[in-house]
């Protein structure tokens, strides 16, 4: 806490340092039974909500399944004849109960083979493992309500201005997990960038590690995104830096930082087909790392501002703080989704563990450019930094990850909807 006593949006339970390589039968004989013994009936529970068939695990020669009885969950050294059955290597395994992947995260970076049962299903068992791992409820219907300061109803189509009072601001994120601000640059400062934007997009080369690329109806590929814009726009990097986007690290009782903003450019086309460009629902910690770095904070900036025409942004409000599978929206989610129409020069700010989407624009094309702020480590703690090209290679490997998880027999959208 830096002192505020505004609300705070930090949850997170684990350290990067208390990271380590989990051999399989440490995982099978000690910690799955120890996390049993104390969140078993807990998962049970979430398990019997969500409607989910057993899971099992086949992890180099060896098998086990996890299923509900009795009002618990149970472990066997047995496989499962119905239900879904993964298999993975033990280092998948490690990264997957240290939430370091979640079970999309596994799928997104092919680590995990479904050989029984179907896709949604593996995805729907993360909230599940996250009630058994770290003790999260699974969220149920009814179990948040979003309230103003007055304990009113919150009014969620409300639009801050950058003078209002920040102390409703904070309030409105820490309840809602969004926060929409009008007015925060000018059109000259978005033309600026915009016009840099367009440069770094036709200098886009397929395969180059700084950019994802989508295909449309005709199989035309076209650059999406740009990844590290910021390197690549002075006009954006003056706006990184400026006072009217740095309040936002004070915004909650947090440390978040700005020292160090990063950015990626986004053009969102007309008639995508395919690749990366009109997300489907997710968190940001969708791949993993929830209980690392949440919540930090993402921010789009407008360029050319978005409305139900040109995609605006859908996000779930109240998302942020239940405990449901971090891609795409299941059918047990009671909370309704929205979209944040925008104009130019506003920003729109997202908790990275808010469900959000990128919706389709339908009759014009739409620019923003995303930034975010991220929690300082907790004390004692050492955030680890990423080689660069390990990096690049990461983010730019994503671009087609859409596709391949089609291609295994997967829906990439994993029970998404249209609001």
């Amino acid at each position: 806490m830096n002192g505020s006593t505004r609300l705070s949006i930090d949850c997170r339970t684990r350290r990067y340092r208390d990271q380590k390589k989990l051999a399989r039968d440490e995982v099978f004989d000690s910690i799955v039974p120890d996390a049993l013994a104390a969140n078993g009936e807990l998962a049970a529970r979430g398990l019997c909500y969500k409607g989910l068939p057993a899971l099992g695990f086949s992890v180099e020669g060896r098998t086990l399944t996890l299923s509900e009885r009795d009002g618990k969950l149970r472990l066997e050294e047995a496989a499962s004849s119905d239900g879904v059955a993964v298999t993975l290597d033990s280092g998948a395994l490690s990264n997957l109960v240290q939430d370091i992947q979640t079970t999309m995260g596994l799928m997104m970076t092919s680590k995990v083979d479904i050989t029984q049962g179907d896709v949604g299903a593996w995805i729907g068992w993360e909230p599940v493992l996250r009630a058994l791992l770290d003790g999260r409820p699974v969220h149920e219907a009814g179990a948040i309500t979003l309230r103003d300061r007055n304990d009113n109803p919150l009014d969620l189509s409300r639009v801050f201005a950058l003078d209002d009072d920040r102390d409703e601001m904070a309030h409105f994120i820490h309840q809602a997990g969004f926060l929409h601000v009008s007015n925060v640059f000018s059109e000259l400062e978005m033309a600026a960038v915009s016009e840099e934007l367009d440069a770094a997009i036709a200098l886009a080369e397929p395969d180059d590690g700084a950019s994802w690329w989508a295909g449309d109806s005709n199989g035309r590929q076209q650059a999406v995104r740009v990844l590290w814009f910021h390197e690549k726009s002075e006009a954006l990097r003056e706006l990184l830096a400026d006072d009217r986007l740095q309040w936002i690290a004070g915004l909650t009782g947090d440390s978040h930082d700005g020292s160090k903003l990063g950015a990626e450019g986004l053009v969102k086309p007309l008639d995508i087909k395919t690749g990366l460009s009109d997300l489907p629902w997710h968190k940001d910690c969708g791949q993993g790392m929830h209980s690392y770095y949440c919540s930090g904070m993402s921010v789009g900036i407008s360029v050319t501002g978005a409305d139900r025409e040109s995609g605006a942004l859908g996000v779930v409000p109240g998302s942020h703080r239940a405990n449901v599978q971090t891609a795409g929206v299941d059918a047990s989610l009671d909370l309704a989704p929205i979209k944040l129409e925008t104009r130019t020069g506003d920003i729109t700010i997202h908790c990275s563990d808010t469900l959000h989407r990128a919706h389709r624009p339908t009759k014009r094309p739409r620019k923003v450019v995303y930034t975010g702020f991220r929690l300082a480590p907790i004390p004692g703690d050492v955030i680890p930094k990423t080689p660069k090209e390990v990096e690049r290679a990461a983010r730019a490997g994503l671009t087609n990850v859409r596709d391949r998880i089609s291609a295994s027999g997967g829906d990439a959208s994993v029970g998404g909807y249209e609001e």
